[in-house]
């Protein structure tokens, strides 16, 4: 979340506004489903935008690889950006 909080700094420093963000967690264990609204409203408070800008979706690896073993987890994340003014 720091991490998030100057990511976000930087880009208002730079003058770009955040528009939405869609976060992608592969990961065969834990079960994400239950804590994705938790999740959301973290990232949404890290970054300065409410919750409904926030989209989270879990997915398994399908038992493929070392993810699908479950010794890892990964997460992908797309942004639209805005310039402001």
């Amino acid at each position: 979340m720091v991490f998030l909080k100057e990511v976000a700094r930087v880009m208002d420093e730079k003058g770009y506004a955040l528009e939405n963000l869609d976060v992608t967690v592969i990961a065969e264990r834990p079960a994400l489903a239950p804590h994705i609204p938790d999740i959301r409203a973290g990232l949404g408070r890290a970054l300065g935008i409410g919750v409904e800008r926030v989209s989270v979706k879990a997915k398994t690896a399908d038992g493929l690889g070392a993810l699908g073993a479950g010794q890892g987890i990964a997460a992908q994340a797309a942004v639209l950006l805005r310039r402001k003014g």
